[in-house]
């Protein structure tokens, strides 16, 4: 039975028929010629989302990526170190003492997994070059092209330790669709990015695009894309990566005055409960009064874990 047949069969009521109908919209919305965004927050790249976004982004079924510029990196450090990462298998029952060895030996957990500290400084080696350089042609880069410049480093293809295929970030690079990075201080190379310029290895901040850089960018995106197609929002958790992006279009609509349609079809797996001035889990109708999504826009929220849920999701849509 095909992974699309076994949800079709089982997953009938509560969340689970929410992740059915999720899926089975989202099928249909591409498969009509609509154009989805897909937002990243949490550690979907530590738990290694990428082996099925990278699929959805070569199929033609996500058509940009707004991110946590921790999902951005992780992807890339699993890439080249992926062998060196430590699985903590009983992970709730580790004490403090526990958690101070792992730091002590090199390796910051994100919940089961332990990522070594090696590769933060491997690619910190690469980057600093491409910062300086960026820096002193007096030009600025999105964070995501910084990354598609290491991609394209015959040298760093000698550590990759999973195959390309794996990484989402380099099939958005081979597919020619646009990351958007906001937020990029608040990650590892982001605080590294800082302390160079700090300490005057690299000459300024100039070289990273600003967050409302990134914002014009995503405007000019969704006007051209918007003229052509309806475009789909698909959010994983919550946070920036989501509210940077689905702000577009009220700025595009109130700010500047332009004729542009509401996002038109929005799905969001969170964890996150409803509750006051929880925005996280707002429930999607709210977003009609902010301007952003459109009234008959298919809307579904499906509370539960996305590591689970986003793979499953994928697979129905790609007919898995």
């Amino acid at each position: 039975m095909h992974v699309s047949e076994f949800l079709e069969h089982h997953f009938r009521h509560f969340n689970a028929r929410e992740l059915v109908a999720a899926a089975r919209s989202y099928r249909q919305f591409t498969n009509d010629g609509g154009q989805m965004i897909v937002t990243l927050a949490g550690a979907m790249s530590t738990g290694e989302l990428g082996l099925s976004l990278s699929e959805m982004i070569r199929a033609g079924k996500v058509h940009a990526i707004c991110c946590t510029a921790a999902n951005l990196e992780e992807d890339m450090f699993n890439l080249v170190a992926h062998d060196e990462y430590r699985i903590i298998e009983n992970w709730r029952s580790l004490s403090a003492e526990d958690e101070e060895t792992l730091r002590d030996q090199g390796f910051n957990r994100v919940t089961d997994t332990c990522i070594p500290e090696t590769v933060m400084r491997h690619l910190e080696k690469r980057l600093i070059r491409r910062w300086t350089e960026v820096a002193n042609e007096g030009r600025s880069q999105l964070p995501s092209q910084f990354m598609f410049d290491l991609l394209d480093d015959p040298e760093l293809a000698e550590h990759y330790q999973v195959p390309r295929e794996h990484s989402w970030v380099a099939a958005a690079k081979d597919q020619n669709i646009p990351i958007f990075v906001p937020g990029f201080e608040d990650s590892t190379l982001g605080n590294i990015f800082a302390a160079r310029v700090v300490d005057g290895t690299v000459p300024s901040h100039s070289a990273v695009a600003s967050g409302t850089e990134q914002m014009e960018q995503l405007i000019h995106w969704y006007r051209d894309q918007s003229a052509e197609s309806p475009i789909g929002f698909f959010q994983i958790g919550g946070g920036i990566a989501g509210d940077f992006a689905i702000c577009v279009v009220p700025l595009m609509i109130q700010d500047l005055q332009m004729d542009v349609p509401y996002w038109s079809y929005f799905c969001q797996i969170s964890d996150a409960v409803t509750s006051y001035g929880g925005y996280s889990g707002a429930v999607p109708n709210e977003k009609i009064t902010w301007h952003k999504l459109a009234k008959t826009a298919p809307k579904f929220m499906i509370q539960s874990d996305a590591s689970i849920v986003a793979p499953l999701v994928f697979a129905y849509v790609l007919g898995w």
